[in-house]
């Protein structure tokens, strides 16, 4: 779901100013040590699965629907990564809208690495081992995150 429809209630009273919203992110791993990341539609730029916060949402519980629309696929969580915010948290959509996010990051497992993208939200998803991070263009907040969780770009 590209837009929730709370979230499409407040744009309509602030049009594009800047929100601070609450979020999710999703360290994924595989067996062999490989992160998952995803290319949304108007970004050439790797990011992490999630999104945001429904009113009265659980963090956990968000992440875990999060990985269910994008992937299609249910997960686990197995531990919070660390919670950030800041600059490299400030995102400017295709259409204007401003959002500065404050994410909580969980290491996740993929109860099947079996999975179909939600197409009208990603455009690609990818495993990368640990090399292969160093080599991508990804979204400022991505390398923080997967530092604190172990994977070093």
């Amino acid at each position: 779901m590209p837009i929730s429809p709370y979230l499409t209630s407040l744009r309509e009273r602030v049009g594009n100013d800047l929100l601070l919203l609450p979020a999710v992110s999703a360290v994924i791993r595989n067996d062999v040590g490989e992160v998952l990341l995803a290319r949304s539609h108007g970004n050439d730029e790797w990011a992490l699965i999630g999104g945001g916060l429904e009113p009265g949402e659980e963090p956990a519980s968000a992440i875990l629907r999060e990985i269910r629309e994008e992937l299609g696929v249910e997960a686990r969580v197995l531990r919070i990564v660390g919670a950030y915010g800041g600059e490299s948290m400030f995102i400017t959509y295709p259409n204007g809208d401003r959002c500065a996010y404050v994410t909580t990051a969980y290491a996740c497992r993929l109860v099947s690495e079996a999975f179909t993208i939600e197409e009208d939200e990603l455009r690609e998803v990818a495993w990368f081992t640990p090399e292969d991070l160093s080599q991508l263009e990804t979204q400022p907040y991505v390398a923080r995150i997967l530092a604190d969780a172990g994977m070093a770009i």
